[in-house]
Protein backbone atom coordinates (compact mmCIF):
# COMPACT_ATOMS: atom_id res chain seq x y z
CA UNK A 1 0.00 0.00 0.00
CA UNK A 2 0.94 3.76 -0.86
CA UNK A 3 1.49 6.31 1.52
CA UNK A 4 -0.43 9.39 0.69
CA UNK A 5 0.03 13.18 1.15
CA UNK A 6 -1.57 14.40 3.28
CA UNK A 7 -2.24 11.42 5.23
CA UNK A 8 -5.80 12.09 5.31
CA UNK A 9 -6.59 14.31 2.31
CA UNK A 10 -10.37 16.26 3.11
CA UNK A 11 -11.99 15.71 -0.35
CA UNK A 12 -14.78 18.25 -0.87
CA UNK A 13 -18.39 17.29 -1.70
CA UNK A 14 -18.76 17.01 -5.68
CA UNK A 15 -15.18 15.36 -5.40
CA UNK A 16 -15.65 12.09 -5.42
CA UNK A 17 -14.24 11.02 -8.26
CA UNK A 18 -10.79 12.32 -6.84
CA UNK A 19 -11.38 9.87 -3.38
CA UNK A 20 -12.13 7.15 -5.71
CA UNK A 21 -9.19 7.20 -7.68
CA UNK A 22 -6.75 8.46 -4.60
CA UNK A 23 -7.95 4.95 -2.76
CA UNK A 24 -7.34 3.00 -5.87
CA UNK A 25 -3.88 3.88 -6.17
CA UNK A 26 -2.92 3.92 -2.72
CA UNK A 27 -4.13 0.81 -2.86
CA UNK A 28 -2.25 -0.65 -5.98
CA UNK A 29 0.49 0.67 -5.72
CA UNK A 30 3.84 -0.52 -3.49
CA UNK A 31 4.78 1.30 0.05
CA UNK A 32 7.55 3.25 -1.15
CA UNK A 33 5.12 5.13 -3.78
CA UNK A 34 3.44 8.16 -2.50
CA UNK A 35 0.04 9.62 -3.74
CA UNK A 36 -0.11 13.11 -3.31
CA UNK A 37 -3.83 14.98 -3.63
CA UNK A 38 -4.36 18.53 -4.80
CA UNK A 39 -1.16 19.91 -5.57
CA UNK A 40 -0.65 22.97 -6.45
CA UNK A 41 1.88 24.37 -9.56
CA UNK A 42 2.75 27.86 -9.88
CA UNK A 43 4.73 28.35 -13.17
CA UNK A 44 5.81 31.66 -13.63
CA UNK A 45 2.27 33.61 -13.91
CA UNK A 46 0.20 30.31 -14.91
CA UNK A 47 -1.10 28.67 -12.43
CA UNK A 48 -2.55 25.08 -12.46
CA UNK A 49 -3.70 22.08 -9.82
CA UNK A 50 -2.61 18.40 -10.47
CA UNK A 51 -5.38 16.41 -8.80
CA UNK A 52 -3.11 12.97 -7.73
CA UNK A 53 0.41 13.21 -8.22
CA UNK A 54 2.16 10.14 -8.06
CA UNK A 55 5.79 9.47 -7.06
CA UNK A 56 6.91 5.92 -8.13
CA UNK A 57 10.24 5.56 -6.53
CA UNK A 58 12.40 3.61 -9.83
CA UNK A 59 9.46 4.12 -12.08
CA UNK A 60 8.39 7.70 -12.37
CA UNK A 61 6.01 10.24 -11.78
CA UNK A 62 2.72 10.79 -13.37
CA UNK A 63 0.46 13.64 -13.11
CA UNK A 64 -3.43 12.63 -13.19
CA UNK A 65 -6.27 14.70 -13.70
CA UNK A 66 -9.53 13.01 -12.77
CA UNK A 67 -12.95 13.70 -14.14
CA UNK A 68 -15.86 12.03 -12.85
CA UNK A 69 -19.70 11.04 -14.70
CA UNK A 70 -19.70 10.04 -17.74
CA UNK A 71 -16.94 11.24 -19.92
CA UNK A 72 -17.25 11.44 -24.11
CA UNK A 73 -15.75 12.94 -27.02
CA UNK A 74 -17.43 14.05 -30.27
CA UNK A 75 -15.95 15.82 -32.98
CA UNK A 76 -13.23 16.66 -31.16
CA UNK A 77 -15.13 18.29 -28.37
CA UNK A 78 -14.65 16.64 -24.70
CA UNK A 79 -18.05 16.33 -22.48
CA UNK A 80 -18.91 15.65 -19.20
CA UNK A 81 -22.15 14.20 -18.18
CA UNK A 82 -23.54 14.02 -13.96
CA UNK A 83 -26.09 15.17 -12.20
CA UNK A 84 -26.11 18.79 -13.67
CA UNK A 85 -26.59 17.10 -17.00
CA UNK A 86 -23.89 17.01 -20.23
CA UNK A 87 -22.05 20.36 -20.97
CA UNK A 88 -18.43 21.09 -22.28
CA UNK A 89 -15.28 20.87 -20.76
CA UNK A 90 -11.40 21.23 -21.62
CA UNK A 91 -9.47 18.16 -22.64
CA UNK A 92 -8.87 16.23 -19.54
CA UNK A 93 -5.51 15.36 -21.36
CA UNK A 94 -4.53 18.26 -21.89
CA UNK A 95 -5.16 19.55 -18.75
CA UNK A 96 -2.73 16.88 -17.08
CA UNK A 97 -0.11 18.02 -19.79
CA UNK A 98 0.20 21.38 -19.02
CA UNK A 99 -0.04 21.10 -15.02
CA UNK A 100 2.99 18.16 -15.56
CA UNK A 101 5.23 21.02 -17.42
CA UNK A 102 4.29 23.22 -15.03
CA UNK A 103 4.97 20.97 -12.35
CA UNK A 104 8.64 20.22 -14.15
CA UNK A 105 9.35 23.76 -14.31
CA UNK A 106 8.89 24.38 -10.75
CA UNK A 107 10.73 21.79 -9.43
CA UNK A 108 13.77 22.93 -11.30
CA UNK A 109 13.39 26.60 -10.81
CA UNK A 110 12.97 25.88 -6.83
CA UNK A 111 15.15 22.62 -5.85
CA UNK A 112 18.08 24.28 -8.28
CA UNK A 113 18.17 20.82 -10.38
CA UNK A 114 16.26 19.88 -13.47
CA UNK A 115 13.95 17.77 -12.76
CA UNK A 116 14.98 14.72 -15.97
CA UNK A 117 13.03 11.28 -14.20
CA UNK A 118 10.34 9.55 -16.50
CA UNK A 119 7.30 11.48 -15.84
CA UNK A 120 3.64 11.12 -17.38
CA UNK A 121 0.30 12.62 -17.76
CA UNK A 122 -2.91 10.93 -17.51
CA UNK A 123 -6.56 11.33 -17.39
CA UNK A 124 -8.61 9.25 -15.22
CA UNK A 125 -12.15 8.52 -15.59
CA UNK A 126 -13.71 6.07 -12.93
CA UNK A 127 -16.86 5.96 -14.11
CA UNK A 128 -16.29 5.67 -17.75
CA UNK A 129 -15.66 2.47 -20.22
CA UNK A 130 -13.37 3.57 -22.69
CA UNK A 131 -12.62 0.34 -25.51
CA UNK A 132 -9.40 -0.25 -25.29
CA UNK A 133 -8.55 0.23 -28.79
CA UNK A 134 -10.06 3.78 -28.72
CA UNK A 135 -7.50 6.21 -29.97
CA UNK A 136 -7.89 10.54 -30.60
CA UNK A 137 -5.15 12.30 -32.22
CA UNK A 138 -2.47 13.52 -29.49
CA UNK A 139 -3.96 11.21 -26.85
CA UNK A 140 -2.68 7.29 -27.01
CA UNK A 141 -4.81 5.72 -25.25
CA UNK A 142 -2.05 4.38 -22.58
CA UNK A 143 -3.06 8.02 -21.28
CA UNK A 144 -6.26 7.59 -20.04
CA UNK A 145 -7.11 5.22 -16.93
CA UNK A 146 -10.90 4.25 -17.37
CA UNK A 147 -13.38 2.26 -15.03
CA UNK A 148 -11.96 -1.13 -15.72
CA UNK A 149 -8.18 -0.12 -15.12
CA UNK A 150 -9.10 1.23 -11.69
CA UNK A 151 -11.14 -1.73 -10.59
CA UNK A 152 -8.11 -4.06 -10.14
CA UNK A 153 -5.33 -2.67 -8.31
CA UNK A 154 -2.75 -5.01 -10.06
CA UNK A 155 -4.20 -3.60 -13.35
CA UNK A 156 -3.70 -0.04 -12.24
CA UNK A 157 -0.63 -0.77 -10.89
CA UNK A 158 0.50 -2.24 -14.67
CA UNK A 159 -1.17 0.47 -16.48
CA UNK A 160 0.19 3.07 -14.86
CA UNK A 161 3.99 1.75 -14.83
CA UNK A 162 3.30 0.64 -18.75
CA UNK A 163 2.22 4.58 -19.24
CA UNK A 164 5.70 5.64 -17.56
CA UNK A 165 7.43 3.60 -19.38
CA UNK A 166 5.83 3.92 -23.43
CA UNK A 167 5.10 7.40 -22.93
CA UNK A 168 6.67 9.83 -20.43
CA UNK A 169 9.01 12.50 -21.24
CA UNK A 170 12.59 12.54 -19.11
CA UNK A 171 14.76 8.81 -19.69
CA UNK A 172 16.19 7.99 -16.41
CA UNK A 173 14.40 6.17 -13.31
CA UNK A 174 13.04 7.96 -10.11
CA UNK A 175 16.21 7.90 -7.89
CA UNK A 176 14.59 6.89 -4.16
CA UNK A 177 16.58 10.00 -2.85
CA UNK A 178 15.20 12.52 -5.47
CA UNK A 179 11.53 11.39 -4.50
CA UNK A 180 12.47 12.04 -1.00
CA UNK A 181 13.50 15.26 -2.01
CA UNK A 182 10.11 16.28 -4.07
CA UNK A 183 8.22 14.82 -1.62
CA UNK A 184 9.33 17.13 0.51
CA UNK A 185 8.82 20.19 -1.16
CA UNK A 186 5.22 18.64 -2.13
CA UNK A 187 4.58 18.65 1.65
CA UNK A 188 6.16 22.02 2.10
CA UNK A 189 8.86 20.22 4.61
CA UNK A 190 12.16 22.45 5.98
CA UNK A 191 13.76 19.76 7.07
CA UNK A 192 17.62 19.74 6.01
CA UNK A 193 18.30 17.92 2.41
CA UNK A 194 20.60 15.47 3.80
CA UNK A 195 21.20 14.16 0.38
CA UNK A 196 24.08 16.54 0.08
CA UNK A 197 22.43 17.94 -3.14
CA UNK A 198 20.42 20.54 -1.59
CA UNK A 199 23.53 22.37 0.49
CA UNK A 200 25.83 21.76 -2.48
CA UNK A 201 23.10 24.09 -4.31
CA UNK A 202 23.03 26.56 -1.84
CA UNK A 203 26.92 26.83 -2.09
CA UNK A 204 27.02 26.83 -5.78
CA UNK A 205 25.32 29.82 -5.66
CA UNK A 206 27.81 31.21 -2.83
CA UNK A 207 30.63 30.85 -5.15
CA UNK A 208 29.01 32.60 -8.17
CA UNK A 209 28.62 35.56 -5.51
CA UNK A 210 31.93 35.45 -4.58
CA UNK A 211 33.51 35.21 -8.92
CA UNK A 212 31.34 38.47 -9.22
CA UNK A 213 32.88 40.16 -6.41
CA UNK A 214 35.96 39.66 -8.29
CA UNK A 215 34.76 42.58 -10.83
CA UNK A 216 36.97 45.08 -8.54
CA UNK A 217 40.24 43.57 -9.83
CA UNK A 218 39.10 44.51 -13.43
CA UNK A 219 38.21 48.11 -12.19
CA UNK A 220 42.16 48.30 -10.43
CA UNK A 221 43.31 47.83 -13.80
CA UNK A 222 41.21 49.81 -16.19
CA UNK A 223 43.34 51.71 -17.12
CA UNK A 224 46.18 49.22 -17.90
CA UNK A 225 46.33 48.43 -21.43
CA UNK A 226 48.46 44.77 -21.37
CA UNK A 227 47.56 42.99 -18.28
CA UNK A 228 48.62 39.34 -17.63
CA UNK A 229 45.95 37.84 -14.68
CA UNK A 230 47.92 35.19 -12.94
CA UNK A 231 45.33 32.33 -10.74
CA UNK A 232 44.92 29.03 -9.77
CA UNK A 233 41.71 26.79 -10.39
CA UNK A 234 38.97 28.47 -9.17
CA UNK A 235 39.29 31.47 -8.92
CA UNK A 236 37.45 32.82 -11.70
CA UNK A 237 39.55 33.50 -14.43
CA UNK A 238 36.92 32.78 -17.03
CA UNK A 239 34.13 34.98 -16.03
CA UNK A 240 37.00 37.54 -15.38
CA UNK A 241 37.71 37.20 -19.24
CA UNK A 242 33.83 37.35 -20.34
CA UNK A 243 33.53 40.26 -18.21
CA UNK A 244 36.96 42.10 -19.57
CA UNK A 245 35.31 41.30 -22.86
CA UNK A 246 31.93 42.97 -22.03
CA UNK A 247 33.50 45.77 -20.65
CA UNK A 248 35.33 46.81 -23.80
CA UNK A 249 32.33 46.19 -26.44
CA UNK A 250 30.41 48.74 -24.74
CA UNK A 251 32.93 50.98 -24.70
CA UNK A 252 32.76 50.05 -28.47
CA UNK A 253 35.74 48.51 -29.25
CA UNK A 254 36.07 45.46 -31.76
CA UNK A 255 36.66 42.73 -29.63
CA UNK A 256 38.17 38.88 -30.06
CA UNK A 257 37.90 37.01 -27.20
CA UNK A 258 39.77 33.84 -27.63
CA UNK A 259 40.75 30.64 -25.75
CA UNK A 260 42.30 26.97 -27.50
CA UNK A 261 39.64 23.91 -26.13
CA UNK A 262 36.51 23.62 -28.60
CA UNK A 263 34.30 23.16 -25.20
CA UNK A 264 35.52 26.36 -23.55
CA UNK A 265 35.17 28.20 -27.01
CA UNK A 266 31.59 26.92 -27.18
CA UNK A 267 30.93 28.64 -23.58
CA UNK A 268 32.66 31.87 -24.44
CA UNK A 269 30.73 31.96 -27.65
CA UNK A 270 27.12 31.24 -25.68
CA UNK A 271 27.70 33.62 -22.91
CA UNK A 272 28.58 36.71 -25.11
CA UNK A 273 25.05 36.20 -27.29
CA UNK A 274 23.51 36.16 -24.45
CA UNK A 275 24.35 40.13 -24.46
CA UNK A 276 21.75 42.40 -25.54
CA UNK A 277 24.17 45.76 -26.40
CA UNK A 278 27.43 44.83 -28.51
CA UNK A 279 29.04 41.62 -29.11
CA UNK A 280 32.69 40.76 -30.06
CA UNK A 281 33.68 40.61 -33.30
CA UNK A 282 34.36 36.91 -32.35
CA UNK A 283 34.21 34.64 -29.23
CA UNK A 284 35.65 31.24 -29.10
CA UNK A 285 38.88 29.13 -30.43
CA UNK A 286 41.76 30.86 -31.98
CA UNK A 287 41.79 28.62 -34.75
CA UNK A 288 38.30 28.57 -35.81
CA UNK A 289 38.98 32.41 -35.80
CA UNK A 290 41.83 32.37 -38.51
CA UNK A 291 39.29 29.55 -40.40
CA UNK A 292 37.14 32.87 -40.48
CA UNK A 293 39.32 34.86 -41.68
CA UNK A 294 40.68 32.76 -45.15
CA UNK A 295 43.15 30.67 -43.32
CA UNK A 296 42.84 27.24 -45.63
CA UNK A 297 41.85 24.23 -43.34
CA UNK A 298 44.75 21.96 -42.57
CA UNK A 299 45.62 18.62 -40.18
CA UNK A 300 49.12 17.76 -38.06
CA UNK A 301 50.42 19.29 -35.30
CA UNK A 302 52.76 21.30 -37.57
CA UNK A 303 49.52 23.13 -39.69
CA UNK A 304 48.23 23.91 -35.97
CA UNK A 305 51.51 25.40 -34.30
CA UNK A 306 53.07 26.45 -37.31
CA UNK A 307 51.25 26.88 -40.92
CA UNK A 308 48.42 28.34 -38.83
CA UNK A 309 49.31 31.06 -37.16
CA UNK A 310 52.29 32.16 -40.07
CA UNK A 311 49.21 32.32 -42.49
CA UNK A 312 47.04 34.06 -40.09
CA UNK A 313 50.08 36.57 -39.37
CA UNK A 314 50.96 36.89 -43.33
CA UNK A 315 46.62 37.74 -43.71
CA UNK A 316 46.12 39.96 -40.85
CA UNK A 317 48.73 42.33 -42.16
CA UNK A 318 46.51 42.53 -44.74
CA UNK A 319 43.10 43.04 -43.34
CA UNK A 320 41.47 46.73 -43.56
CA UNK A 321 41.78 48.83 -40.65
CA UNK A 322 38.22 48.76 -40.40
CA UNK A 323 38.20 44.93 -40.24
CA UNK A 324 40.91 44.48 -37.29
CA UNK A 325 40.84 44.52 -33.85
CA UNK A 326 41.21 46.92 -30.91
CA UNK A 327 41.08 44.63 -27.94
CA UNK A 328 42.23 40.65 -27.50
CA UNK A 329 41.14 39.08 -24.49
CA UNK A 330 42.35 35.48 -23.94
CA UNK A 331 41.31 32.91 -21.81
CA UNK A 332 43.40 29.75 -20.51
CA UNK A 333 46.57 31.47 -22.16
CA UNK A 334 49.14 28.88 -21.08
CA UNK A 335 47.90 27.35 -23.67
CA UNK A 336 48.88 29.68 -26.68
CA UNK A 337 52.21 29.79 -28.22
CA UNK A 338 53.95 32.67 -28.85
CA UNK A 339 53.62 32.30 -32.63
CA UNK A 340 49.93 32.64 -32.13
CA UNK A 341 49.97 35.60 -29.95
CA UNK A 342 52.04 37.27 -32.86
CA UNK A 343 49.46 36.10 -35.18
CA UNK A 344 46.85 37.80 -33.11
CA UNK A 345 48.61 40.95 -32.83
CA UNK A 346 49.07 41.18 -36.63
CA UNK A 347 45.08 41.74 -36.83
CA UNK A 348 44.49 44.46 -34.24
CA UNK A 349 44.61 47.74 -35.80
CA UNK A 350 47.02 49.42 -33.26
CA UNK A 351 49.29 47.41 -31.61
CA UNK A 352 50.61 50.54 -29.66
CA UNK A 353 47.40 51.28 -28.06
CA UNK A 354 45.45 47.60 -28.21
CA UNK A 355 44.19 46.44 -25.01
CA UNK A 356 45.41 43.16 -24.65
CA UNK A 357 44.52 40.77 -21.46
CA UNK A 358 45.92 37.23 -20.49
CA UNK A 359 43.92 35.10 -17.78
CA UNK A 360 46.03 31.93 -17.49
CA UNK A 361 47.23 29.39 -15.20
CA UNK A 362 51.00 28.41 -15.22
CA UNK A 363 50.50 25.16 -13.40
CA UNK A 364 47.88 24.15 -16.15
CA UNK A 365 50.38 24.35 -18.96
CA UNK A 366 49.59 20.47 -20.34
CA UNK A 367 50.24 21.61 -24.02
CA UNK A 368 53.71 23.11 -22.84
CA UNK A 369 53.68 25.79 -25.35
CA UNK A 370 54.27 28.92 -23.04
CA UNK A 371 55.97 29.47 -20.63
CA UNK A 372 54.17 32.75 -19.41
CA UNK A 373 57.03 34.94 -20.16
CA UNK A 374 56.59 38.19 -21.82
CA UNK A 375 55.58 37.83 -25.23
CA UNK A 376 58.54 37.72 -28.18
CA UNK A 377 58.68 40.88 -29.91
CA UNK A 378 56.25 40.21 -33.20
CA UNK A 379 57.19 42.17 -36.78
CA UNK A 380 54.86 44.70 -35.60
CA UNK A 381 54.79 45.27 -31.31
CA UNK A 382 56.05 44.06 -28.04
CA UNK A 383 53.59 43.29 -25.75
CA UNK A 384 54.53 43.17 -21.69
CA UNK A 385 52.19 42.20 -19.18
CA UNK A 386 52.24 43.81 -15.95
CA UNK A 387 51.45 40.56 -13.87
CA UNK A 388 48.10 40.64 -11.42
CA UNK A 389 47.78 37.39 -8.95
CA UNK A 390 44.39 36.00 -8.17
CA UNK A 391 44.70 33.81 -5.25
CA UNK A 392 41.82 33.05 -3.77
CA UNK A 393 39.63 30.01 -4.69
CA UNK A 394 36.03 30.78 -5.67
CA UNK A 395 34.72 27.74 -7.49
CA UNK A 396 35.38 24.35 -5.38
CA UNK A 397 34.16 23.39 -1.63
CA UNK A 398 37.04 23.54 0.89
CA UNK A 399 37.63 19.90 0.73
CA UNK A 400 38.18 19.89 -3.15
CA UNK A 401 40.36 22.73 -3.17
CA UNK A 402 42.60 20.87 -0.55
CA UNK A 403 43.24 17.84 -2.84
CA UNK A 404 45.05 19.98 -5.73
CA UNK A 405 46.42 22.51 -3.32
CA UNK A 406 49.64 21.25 -3.64
CA UNK A 407 49.43 22.48 -7.33
CA UNK A 408 48.15 25.82 -7.01
CA UNK A 409 51.00 27.18 -5.49
CA UNK A 410 51.47 28.51 -1.60
CA UNK A 411 49.76 31.69 -1.75
CA UNK A 412 46.18 29.20 -2.93
CA UNK A 413 43.25 30.04 -0.28
CA UNK A 414 40.12 28.49 -0.95
CA UNK A 415 37.44 31.09 0.24
CA UNK A 416 34.52 28.93 0.09
CA UNK A 417 32.10 26.53 2.57
CA UNK A 418 33.39 22.89 3.44
CA UNK A 419 30.98 20.67 1.36
CA UNK A 420 30.64 16.71 0.73
CA UNK A 421 33.61 14.32 1.62
CA UNK A 422 35.54 13.68 -1.37
CA UNK A 423 34.94 9.85 -2.66
CA UNK A 424 37.93 7.30 -3.44
CA UNK A 425 37.38 4.48 -5.72
CA UNK A 426 39.70 1.96 -5.36
CA UNK A 427 40.17 0.65 -8.98
CA UNK A 428 42.85 -1.19 -10.87
CA UNK A 429 43.66 0.96 -13.84
CA UNK A 430 41.85 -1.63 -16.12
CA UNK A 431 39.39 -1.45 -14.47
CA UNK A 432 39.08 2.23 -13.66
CA UNK A 433 36.46 3.25 -16.54
CA UNK A 434 33.56 0.42 -15.00
CA UNK A 435 33.93 1.42 -11.80
CA UNK A 436 33.78 5.35 -12.96
CA UNK A 437 30.27 4.05 -14.97
CA UNK A 438 29.26 2.42 -11.36
CA UNK A 439 29.87 6.00 -9.44
CA UNK A 440 27.05 7.39 -12.30
CA UNK A 441 24.66 4.99 -11.87
CA UNK A 442 24.87 5.45 -8.50
CA UNK A 443 24.94 9.07 -8.39
CA UNK A 444 22.10 9.56 -10.21
CA UNK A 445 20.04 6.62 -7.73
CA UNK A 446 21.36 8.62 -5.08
CA UNK A 447 19.35 11.70 -6.68
CA UNK A 448 22.08 13.98 -8.09
CA UNK A 449 20.77 14.87 -11.73
CA UNK A 450 22.25 13.30 -14.92
CA UNK A 451 23.49 17.27 -16.03
CA UNK A 452 25.40 17.75 -13.01
CA UNK A 453 27.61 15.08 -13.76
CA UNK A 454 30.51 14.56 -15.57
CA UNK A 455 33.09 11.73 -16.16
CA UNK A 456 36.35 12.84 -17.27
CA UNK A 457 39.63 10.64 -18.08
CA UNK A 458 43.46 10.80 -18.07
CA UNK A 459 44.75 8.66 -20.85
CA UNK A 460 41.90 7.69 -23.10
CA UNK A 461 39.09 9.70 -24.54
CA UNK A 462 36.08 8.11 -23.28
CA UNK A 463 34.13 6.16 -25.54
CA UNK A 464 31.03 8.32 -25.99
CA UNK A 465 33.52 11.00 -26.66
CA UNK A 466 36.08 8.87 -29.00
CA UNK A 467 32.28 7.84 -31.21
CA UNK A 468 31.83 11.24 -31.64
CA UNK A 469 35.06 12.62 -32.54
CA UNK A 470 35.80 9.40 -34.98
CA UNK A 471 31.85 10.77 -36.76
CA UNK A 472 33.36 14.19 -37.51
CA UNK A 473 33.31 17.87 -36.85
CA UNK A 474 29.40 17.60 -36.55
CA UNK A 475 28.93 14.80 -34.38
CA UNK A 476 31.89 17.01 -31.86
CA UNK A 477 29.91 20.51 -32.46
CA UNK A 478 26.38 18.38 -31.04
CA UNK A 479 28.49 16.42 -28.05
CA UNK A 480 29.47 19.59 -27.16
CA UNK A 481 26.16 21.43 -27.71
CA UNK A 482 24.51 18.32 -25.71
CA UNK A 483 26.93 19.34 -22.40
CA UNK A 484 26.48 23.29 -22.74
CA UNK A 485 22.56 22.40 -23.24
CA UNK A 486 22.95 20.35 -19.87
CA UNK A 487 21.11 17.32 -21.29
CA UNK A 488 22.89 14.67 -19.59
CA UNK A 489 25.92 13.05 -18.23
CA UNK A 490 28.72 14.35 -19.95
CA UNK A 491 31.79 11.84 -20.62
CA UNK A 492 35.47 13.26 -21.69
CA UNK A 493 38.56 13.51 -21.12
CA UNK A 494 40.18 16.16 -18.73
CA UNK A 495 42.36 18.17 -21.30
CA UNK A 496 39.11 19.04 -23.28
CA UNK A 497 37.48 19.83 -20.32
CA UNK A 498 40.09 22.77 -19.38
CA UNK A 499 38.13 25.90 -18.09
CA UNK A 500 34.76 23.88 -17.48
CA UNK A 501 32.72 22.82 -14.75
CA UNK A 502 30.46 20.64 -13.04
CA UNK A 503 28.55 20.07 -9.69
CA UNK A 504 29.71 16.62 -9.52
CA UNK A 505 33.07 15.49 -11.49
CA UNK A 506 34.03 11.50 -11.47
CA UNK A 507 37.82 12.00 -12.51
CA UNK A 508 38.79 8.53 -13.89
CA UNK A 509 42.52 7.83 -13.52
CA UNK A 510 43.03 5.32 -16.46
CA UNK A 511 46.19 5.91 -17.42
CA UNK A 512 48.85 8.47 -18.63
CA UNK A 513 50.18 8.39 -21.79
CA UNK A 514 53.29 11.17 -20.99
CA UNK A 515 54.24 10.97 -17.09
CA UNK A 516 55.92 14.16 -17.59
CA UNK A 517 52.22 15.42 -17.91
CA UNK A 518 50.44 13.67 -15.60
CA UNK A 519 50.78 15.83 -12.61
CA UNK A 520 49.10 18.71 -14.67
CA UNK A 521 46.39 16.42 -15.42
CA UNK A 522 45.58 15.70 -12.12
CA UNK A 523 45.54 19.11 -11.01
CA UNK A 524 42.72 19.64 -14.61
CA UNK A 525 40.39 16.87 -13.31
CA UNK A 526 40.58 17.34 -9.39
CA UNK A 527 39.57 21.03 -9.78
CA UNK A 528 37.12 20.65 -12.08
CA UNK A 529 34.41 19.65 -9.67
CA UNK A 530 32.54 22.45 -7.60
CA UNK A 531 30.22 20.31 -4.85
CA UNK A 532 31.23 16.66 -5.12
CA UNK A 533 34.85 14.86 -6.31
CA UNK A 534 35.15 11.52 -6.95
CA UNK A 535 38.53 10.08 -7.71
CA UNK A 536 38.50 6.14 -9.55
CA UNK A 537 41.76 4.26 -9.61
CA UNK A 538 44.61 3.34 -8.52
CA UNK A 539 46.27 5.18 -5.07
CA UNK A 540 49.72 3.74 -6.45
CA UNK A 541 49.43 5.12 -10.05
CA UNK A 542 47.96 8.70 -8.46
CA UNK A 543 50.55 8.94 -6.46
CA UNK A 544 53.29 7.98 -8.77
CA UNK A 545 51.35 10.85 -11.22
CA UNK A 546 50.87 14.13 -8.76
CA UNK A 547 53.18 13.42 -5.60
CA UNK A 548 53.18 12.30 -2.20
CA UNK A 549 51.28 15.67 -0.82
CA UNK A 550 48.50 14.77 -3.39
CA UNK A 551 48.53 11.69 -2.29
CA UNK A 552 47.94 12.81 1.84
CA UNK A 553 45.14 15.06 1.20
CA UNK A 554 43.68 12.10 -0.73
CA UNK A 555 44.33 9.90 1.99
CA UNK A 556 41.65 11.58 3.87
CA UNK A 557 39.02 11.16 1.39
CA UNK A 558 35.60 8.69 2.40
CA UNK A 559 36.52 5.29 0.21
CA UNK A 560 33.51 4.69 -2.01
CA UNK A 561 32.39 1.50 -3.18
CA UNK A 562 29.08 2.41 -5.73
Amino acid sequence: MARSLPESPGFEAGHEAERAVWERLVDALPDDAVVCHSVQVRDGAAEHEIDLLVLWPHVGIACIEVKGGRVSVDGGQWYQSDRGGKHRIKSPVAQAQSAMHGYRNMVGDHLGTPLTSRMVYLAAFPYTDVPHNWTMAGVPRRLVLDRRDLDSPLDLAEALRGAIHAEASGHATLAPAYAARLERFVAGSLAEDDGGQGPAVESEDVQDTLTERQSVLLNATRSLRHVRFIGGAGSGKTWLAVEKAKRLCRQGLRVGLFCYNKGLGEHLARQTKRWKHRQPVFAGEFHEYALSLGVPPGSGQEYFDADMPRLLAGIGSRLDPSEKLDAIVVDEAQDFAPSWWEALLSCVRDPDRATVYAFMDSQQDVYRRWDGADLAQSRDAVVRFAPLHVDDNLRNTRRIAETFRCFAGEHFTPRTGTGLPVRLVQAATEDALDRASDCVDALLEDGWANNQIALLTTRRRHPIHQEAFDAGPEAVAEYWRAFHDGEGEFYGHVLGFKGLERSVVILCVDGFKEMARAAEQLYVGLSRARSLLVVVGDPEIIREAGGDEMARALASAEVWQP
